[in-house]
Protein backbone atom coordinates (compact mmCIF):
# COMPACT_ATOMS: atom_id res chain seq x y z
CA UNK A 1 0.00 0.00 0.00
CA UNK A 2 1.33 3.43 -0.96
CA UNK A 3 0.55 6.38 1.33
CA UNK A 4 0.86 10.16 0.94
CA UNK A 5 0.17 12.59 3.76
CA UNK A 6 -1.82 15.55 2.39
CA UNK A 7 -0.12 17.94 4.83
CA UNK A 8 3.42 16.73 4.09
CA UNK A 9 3.34 16.01 0.34
CA UNK A 10 5.88 18.11 -1.58
CA UNK A 11 4.21 21.00 -3.40
CA UNK A 12 5.69 22.58 -6.53
CA UNK A 13 4.78 25.90 -8.17
CA UNK A 14 3.75 26.01 -11.82
CA UNK A 15 6.14 28.52 -13.37
CA UNK A 16 3.66 29.16 -16.21
CA UNK A 17 0.89 30.40 -13.91
CA UNK A 18 -0.41 33.89 -14.73
CA UNK A 19 -0.58 36.65 -12.08
CA UNK A 20 -3.47 35.92 -9.74
CA UNK A 21 -3.13 32.16 -10.31
CA UNK A 22 0.24 31.42 -8.68
CA UNK A 23 -0.33 28.30 -6.59
CA UNK A 24 1.77 25.35 -5.53
CA UNK A 25 0.39 21.86 -6.00
CA UNK A 26 1.06 18.14 -5.93
CA UNK A 27 -0.64 15.44 -7.97
CA UNK A 28 -1.19 12.80 -5.30
CA UNK A 29 -2.90 10.16 -7.47
CA UNK A 30 0.32 9.07 -9.21
CA UNK A 31 2.20 9.03 -5.87
CA UNK A 32 -0.13 6.38 -4.45
CA UNK A 33 -0.82 4.49 -7.69
CA UNK A 34 -4.24 5.92 -8.50
CA UNK A 35 -5.48 5.40 -12.06
CA UNK A 36 -9.26 5.93 -12.09
CA UNK A 37 -9.38 8.77 -9.54
CA UNK A 38 -7.13 11.81 -9.35
CA UNK A 39 -6.39 13.87 -6.26
CA UNK A 40 -4.33 17.04 -6.05
CA UNK A 41 -3.35 19.24 -3.12
CA UNK A 42 -3.14 23.00 -3.70
CA UNK A 43 -1.63 25.70 -1.55
CA UNK A 44 -3.12 29.10 -2.38
CA UNK A 45 -1.47 32.31 -1.22
CA UNK A 46 -3.43 35.49 -0.44
CA UNK A 47 -5.09 36.96 -3.53
CA UNK A 48 -4.48 33.87 -5.67
CA UNK A 49 -6.86 31.41 -7.37
CA UNK A 50 -6.37 27.82 -8.52
CA UNK A 51 -7.93 28.25 -11.99
CA UNK A 52 -10.21 30.67 -13.81
CA UNK A 53 -13.96 30.09 -13.40
CA UNK A 54 -14.72 26.86 -15.28
CA UNK A 55 -16.73 23.66 -15.50
CA UNK A 56 -15.90 20.14 -16.60
CA UNK A 57 -17.91 18.00 -18.98
CA UNK A 58 -16.34 14.63 -18.15
CA UNK A 59 -15.02 14.87 -14.59
CA UNK A 60 -16.95 15.42 -11.37
CA UNK A 61 -14.83 17.32 -8.89
CA UNK A 62 -14.82 17.41 -5.08
CA UNK A 63 -13.02 19.89 -2.82
CA UNK A 64 -12.05 19.55 0.85
CA UNK A 65 -10.57 22.46 2.81
CA UNK A 66 -7.44 21.34 4.68
CA UNK A 67 -6.38 24.77 6.01
CA UNK A 68 -7.62 28.36 5.79
CA UNK A 69 -10.83 29.82 4.38
CA UNK A 70 -11.10 29.74 0.57
CA UNK A 71 -13.89 31.52 -1.28
CA UNK A 72 -15.62 29.45 -3.94
CA UNK A 73 -17.52 31.09 -6.77
CA UNK A 74 -20.31 28.99 -8.32
CA UNK A 75 -23.37 29.81 -10.44
CA UNK A 76 -25.12 30.53 -7.10
CA UNK A 77 -22.59 33.22 -6.09
CA UNK A 78 -19.59 33.30 -3.77
CA UNK A 79 -19.26 31.43 -0.49
CA UNK A 80 -16.42 31.26 2.01
CA UNK A 81 -15.63 27.73 3.15
CA UNK A 82 -14.05 26.66 6.44
CA UNK A 83 -11.79 23.93 7.70
CA UNK A 84 -12.91 20.45 6.59
CA UNK A 85 -15.78 21.80 4.48
CA UNK A 86 -16.46 19.61 1.45
CA UNK A 87 -17.92 20.91 -1.81
CA UNK A 88 -19.06 18.98 -4.88
CA UNK A 89 -18.96 20.30 -8.46
CA UNK A 90 -21.13 18.21 -10.82
CA UNK A 91 -20.62 17.88 -14.55
CA UNK A 92 -21.66 20.77 -16.76
CA UNK A 93 -22.62 24.38 -16.14
CA UNK A 94 -24.13 23.62 -12.72
CA UNK A 95 -20.64 22.61 -11.55
CA UNK A 96 -18.86 25.80 -12.60
CA UNK A 97 -16.44 27.01 -9.94
CA UNK A 98 -13.40 29.09 -9.05
CA UNK A 99 -11.43 28.69 -5.81
CA UNK A 100 -9.79 31.88 -4.52
CA UNK A 101 -7.99 32.92 -1.36
CA UNK A 102 -9.40 36.31 -0.29
CA UNK A 103 -7.78 36.13 3.16
CA UNK A 104 -4.33 37.06 4.49
CA UNK A 105 -3.49 33.44 5.39
CA UNK A 106 -2.39 30.55 3.21
CA UNK A 107 -5.16 28.17 2.11
CA UNK A 108 -4.65 24.45 1.44
CA UNK A 109 -7.29 22.34 -0.30
CA UNK A 110 -7.47 18.99 -1.98
CA UNK A 111 -9.50 18.39 -5.11
CA UNK A 112 -10.29 14.94 -6.43
CA UNK A 113 -12.16 13.68 -9.45
CA UNK A 114 -12.63 10.75 -11.73
CA UNK A 115 -9.99 10.58 -14.47
CA UNK A 116 -11.36 10.89 -18.00
CA UNK A 117 -9.35 10.05 -21.10
CA UNK A 118 -11.38 12.41 -23.31
CA UNK A 119 -12.66 15.66 -21.78
CA UNK A 120 -13.54 19.31 -22.22
CA UNK A 121 -13.36 22.20 -19.79
CA UNK A 122 -15.38 25.36 -20.49
CA UNK A 123 -14.34 28.82 -19.24
CA UNK A 124 -17.57 30.90 -19.37
CA UNK A 125 -16.00 34.27 -18.43
CA UNK A 126 -13.47 34.19 -21.28
CA UNK A 127 -15.66 32.11 -23.63
CA UNK A 128 -13.04 29.41 -24.20
CA UNK A 129 -13.04 25.63 -24.22
CA UNK A 130 -10.10 23.35 -23.44
CA UNK A 131 -10.31 20.03 -25.29
CA UNK A 132 -8.28 16.99 -24.39
CA UNK A 133 -6.83 15.32 -26.09
CA UNK A 134 -5.14 17.28 -27.68
CA UNK A 135 -5.06 19.67 -24.69
CA UNK A 136 -5.67 22.84 -26.70
CA UNK A 137 -7.76 25.95 -25.95
CA UNK A 138 -10.27 27.34 -28.44
CA UNK A 139 -12.53 30.39 -28.43
CA UNK A 140 -16.19 29.39 -28.48
CA UNK A 141 -16.82 32.18 -31.02
CA UNK A 142 -14.62 30.27 -33.49
CA UNK A 143 -17.20 27.50 -33.83
CA UNK A 144 -17.83 26.30 -37.39
CA UNK A 145 -20.54 24.29 -39.08
CA UNK A 146 -20.16 20.50 -38.88
CA UNK A 147 -19.42 20.20 -42.62
CA UNK A 148 -17.06 23.21 -42.93
CA UNK A 149 -13.92 22.12 -44.79
CA UNK A 150 -15.31 18.68 -45.66
CA UNK A 151 -15.26 17.42 -49.25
Amino acid sequence: MKVANLFEVGLEPDEEDAPGYAVSFARVGPLVGGEQLGLSVYEIGPGQSICPYHYENAEEEWLIVLAGRPTVRTPEGERELGLWDCAFFPLGEAGAHKVTNLTDETVRVCIWSNVATVWTTVYPDSEKVLAGPPGKLFRLADAVDYFTGEA
